[in-house]
């Protein structure tokens, strides 16, 4: 039985941006996100991922990284 990592991925963007971030996290990671979500408060998305791997984890967070308008990101894994 393999195991799925599960965690939350709190990112900051410009102002402005985001709805764009989030259409692209979701299409460039859509198999994998299982949520995102704008939000009001100290981060501006929450998105949900559920990964094989800790390598698919830095995966899809490097490249949420690498967005336009993203300026920083905070991971949390589930446990």
């Amino acid at each position: 039985m393999s195991s799925v990592i599960v965690a939350y991925i709190l990112v900051d963007v410009d102002i402005g941006s985001e709805h764009d971030v989030v259409r692209e996290i979701l299409d460039k990671y859509g198999n994998l996100v299982t949520e995102a979500r704008v939000t009001y408060g100290e981060h501006d998305l929450v998105v949900r991922v559920e990964v094989p791997s800790m390598r698919a984890l830095d995966m899809v967070v490097s490249g949420i990284r690498s967005i336009k308008g993203v300026r920083k990101t905070t991971t949390l894994i589930a446990s």
